[in-house]
């Protein structure tokens, strides 16, 4: 998986011996590639995880307006969870004595936790951030919160998801280089020291000197991996630079890319995966983080990109806009009213399957919580059967010429 430098500046490498995990379990195989575009197998302990894939996110342990079974009913492999929200509320001692984060939440396919970096970002107006880690003011109580690399670590080993991320300090998509260099710096020096403490927890479950007030039963002899989250702006040459440098702190299971879709604009986006794909070792998963609409999937997977989240689906659902093929669907328009047709003809959501547009119109008109729901379980299973489709695609050889086409209807009503 990983070695790492220490907190100081002399060099330091955990021993491959301490967490290196060789069976089938956090391991990732291509099963095809069609020019930088792959399909593979991403094997983690509560499934494998076919990719390319879309993760829906469950914030606080839930995806909004959706239950588990709606999420197995529209093929969902893979769930993400925030820690920082989790250990706001309602803590993950709470989680742990529940049974960990698959129980609490009734999710028994494997999870993803982000480790609270965004949010560095995103409550700006909260918080204080150096060296050392990260002060803020809880949005739940105001209370303060002192969250560290070490920190963000145990939390997300105590809630137990299959993959877990390491700590990030996220700049907006317009910094300036010296902003970007500054971040990215303290990214890699939290990496090590996330590194070093996921190790030293690894180890301690192994031995068995850990506590856990939930079985240990049917997981491998670790049960979480740990990602680097490669920072550096919109600056290619900071970004390949902070990707070498990952690279030498040792092996990963897999790379998360952060620090995009945070403002700049999408082509610029895109220039930074381009320059990225031909340094990215291929037996890497490669997670490009916070993006979930269905063209920047679509570009993203042409440029060797495999898995996805955002809220993008569940949040434009209960604002009343859908997926479709032929671009999005504002459902509140008058022109819907009586509209018997479903929202997606070619799609097998229970909301395609069930309910006419002029219905759905009408829930959302009459502020029915129903609405919510159809539109978000249409829009999550929309991307699946979209990452579906390129699987599809990149297996049969085809993907230029299928992106082509999908690009060409998803968009002609522009």
């Amino acid at each position: 998986m990983w070695n790492a430098e220490s907190k100081l500046a002399r060099p330091f490498r955990i021993p491959n011996s301490a967490f290196r995990i060789r069976s089938r379990v956090f391991e990732f195989t291509i099963d095809a590639t069609c020019g930088a575009a792959r399909t593979g197998t991403l094997v983690l302990p509560h499934g494998p995880v076919e990719t390319p894939v879309f993760m829906p996110v469950g914030t606080q342990g839930t995806v909004r307006a959706l239950s588990p079974g709606d999420l197995k009913a529209v093929g969902s492999q893979l769930v993400l969870a925030n820690t920082y929200h989790l250990h706001v509320r309602p803590g993950e001692g709470v989680v742990e004595r529940l049974g960990g984060l698959h129980r609490f939440m009734a999710w028994d396919r494997p999870l993803l936790t982000d480790s609270g970096g965004f949010q560095v970002f995103s409550l700006e107006g909260f918080r204080r951030v150096d060296d050392d880690g990260v002060e803020f003011q809880s949005h739940v109580d105001g209370g303060r919160r002192h969250l560290t690399p070490e920190r963000a670590t145990e939390i997300q080993w105590t809630l137990g998801a299959d993959i877990a991320m390491a700590f990030d300090h996220v700049v907006p998509g317009g910094a300036d280089e010296t902003t970007a260099r500054d971040a990215l710096e303290r990214t890699l020096g939290w990496l090590a020291r996330c590194a070093r403490k996921h190790a030293e927890l690894a180890e301690r479950w192994k031995d068995g000197t850990m506590e856990r007030s939930f079985p240990r039963s049917n997981v491998p002899s670790v049960p979480q991996t740990l990602w680097p989250i490669l920072q550096g702006g919109t600056h290619l040459g900071l970004r390949q630079e902070g990707l070498r440098r990952i690279q030498e702190l040792g092996e990963w299971t897999g790379l998360a890319i952060g620090g995009l879709s945070v403002g700049e604009p999408k082509p610029v986006m895109y220039e930074m995966l381009e320059g990225l794909e031909p340094r990215l070792p291929p037996s890497w998963p490669r997670y490009l983080m916070g993006v979930g609409f269905p063209a920047d999937l679509v570009t993203a997977v042409a440029r060797g990109i495999d898995l996805f989240d955002c809220v993008a689906p569940t949040r434009n659902g209960r604002n009343g806009s859908a997926f479709t093929p032929d671009g999005p669907v504002n459902i509140r328009n008058a022109e819907h009213r009586a509209d018997p047709r479903p929202l997606d003809a070619t799609c097998d959501c229970e909301t395609c399957a069930t309910f006419s547009r002029g219905y759905l119109r009408h829930l959302f008109v009459a502020e029915e919580l129903l609405g919510l729901r159809l539109l978000s379980l249409h829009n999550v299973r929309f991307l699946i059967r979209l990452t579906r489709a390129m699987g599809a695609a990149i297996r049969a050889g085809t993907f230029p010429r299928w992106a082509a086409d999908w690009r060409r209807r998803y968009t002609r009503s522009d």
